[in-house]
């Protein structure tokens, strides 16, 4: 049997696997097992075992659970109501006005939680009721957070990052400051959007009844000051060099704790229940992490990467073909597979593919998050639409449709980075100067 078909072999064997129900850690450590009796002589059992103990003290993946800890503080806290009522006196005059809280108020939030999910909840909770009340247009309240909330996904310190770095060996602090600059860009493309569309259909967007002088506004941003502060103790510890990713989640947590505690809306119950949130959501994605890393030894053992990037190589892709097959392959695996399950499963197999034809490996990165954000508003496994009709309970087609701009402006977005790469690559670069 010919390389490319042992490849779609055992990813049809994947794929069957995931849609009889297993769990994602079963079916990738199962197709492990397959690929090592099937096309290998290395002992199935014995290389289960040593890759297991092996990828399971990792340092870097410590920063991980304590991201999300981090985030289910901020979540059960009064904190992101502050967030709010500091952002709205100042949104109340621009075009159109408070629709730009989702915008900015996701990527403030994802700035501090590193979870798209617990974005789209946070800001939902506060944003989709008052924005209805005052009678903006159901889509574009929909529309704005589902397609902001991705943000979480990017914006330093990002969940799916660390995953990534951890996977491909890339540094997570590179990776995180050369999310920025994709990050800055998106959010201009969505804040765009939603001025554009309030300057063709002025109509669209209602009057605000209360006009904030500017001390008022001075007074409304004092909310602003805790997320602040705890966006400056995370990002910039680790911007400047003061501390490791790992070390600054760790401050995160103490600070949100902190903050939540001072702000008189937490509490012991609540700390436990963001505990138990947090080792949930962590035992989880370790479980697939190390399925993952026994897929990648078992398809080193097998030869099957190394053998398919000679392979794609000798058909001479361009970088440009290469990177189009893979975005339409990346945006139907997100169509079943959450973004961390994309990440973890493709790595092994694709990382081989991009260094042969000369990508960097840092710049593809921010490439697979951006597209993995595509993934996560469309329809039928979106975690945001998910997340958005099971607080709303509107109907998930309606909530994908409101969505679909912000797929379009994310698909701007890898264009716009694919064509001036240095919107990723530069930042990174002044850490080695």
């Amino acid at each position: 049997m010919s390389d490319p078909m042992i490849a779609v072999f055992l990813l049809g064997c994947l794929l069957l696997c995931l849609s009889a129900g297993l769990w994602v850690a079963i079916s990738l450590g199962s197709i492990a097992l397959l690929a090592l009796s099937l096309f290998s002589n290395a002992p199935a059992g014995l290389v289960m075992a040593t890759t297991l103990w092996g990828h399971s003290h990792s340092w870097a993946l410590t920063a991980l659970p304590l991201f999300i800890l981090m985030g289910e503080i901020l979540l059960r806290s009064r904190l992101s109501q502050d967030m709010f009522d500091g952002l709205a006196p100042w949104l109340g005059r621009a075009p159109g006005r408070l629709l730009h809280v989702n915008v900015f108020g996701c990527a403030i939030f994802a700035a501090v939680s590193g979870s798209s999910a617990a974005t789209a909840a946070t800001i939902g909770r506060m944003s989709v009721p008052e924005l209805t009340k005052r009678g903006y247009p159901e889509s574009l309240i929909l529309g704005t957070l589902a397609g902001s909330a991705t943000l979480g996904l990017l914006i330093p310190p990002s969940i799916i990052l660390i995953v990534y770095g951890v996977a491909t060996e890339q540094s997570i602090a590179r990776l995180f400051i050369a999310g920025v600059g994709p990050g800055i860009l998106l959010i201009g493309l969505f804040a765009g959007y939603v001025a554009v569309r309030a300057w063709m259909n002025p109509d669209l967007i209602p009057t605000e009844a209360r006009q904030f002088s500017f001390r008022e506004r001075l007074s409304a941003s004092r909310n602003l000051l805790p997320v602040g502060l705890l966006i400056l103790g995370v990002i910039g510890s680790i911007y400047t060099g003061l501390a490791s990713p790992t070390d600054a989640a760790a401050l995160g947590v103490v600070l949100a704790t902190l903050l939540a505690w001072l702000s008189g809306s937490f509490s012991w119950k609540l700390l436990i229940e963001a505990l138990m949130s947090a080792t949930r959501t962590s035992c989880m994605i370790a479980f697939i992490l190390l399925g993952a890393a026994y897929l990648s030894v078992a398809m080193g053992f097998t030869g099957l990467p190394r053998n398919l990037a000679s392979w794609i190589a000798a058909m001479d892709l361009s970088v440009t073909a290469l990177l189009l097959a893979l975005t339409l392959f990346f945006v139907v695996l997100g169509c079943f597979l959450d973004g961390i399950s994309v990440v973890v499963l493709t790595t092994s197999i694709i990382m081989p593919m991009i260094q042969a034809v000369g990508i960097d490996p840092l710049w593809f990165g921010i490439y697979l998050v951006v597209v993995v954000e595509m993934s996560q508003i469309t329809p039928p496994v979106g975690f945001n639409l998910f997340v958005i009709q099971g607080m709303t309970g509107i109907n998930i087609m309606r909530v994908a449709q409101a969505a679909f701009p912000f797929f379009l402006l994310l698909l701007l977005g890898v264009v716009l980075i694919t064509v001036f790469p240095g919107i990723v690559t530069y930042p990174p670069s002044l850490m080695g100067r």
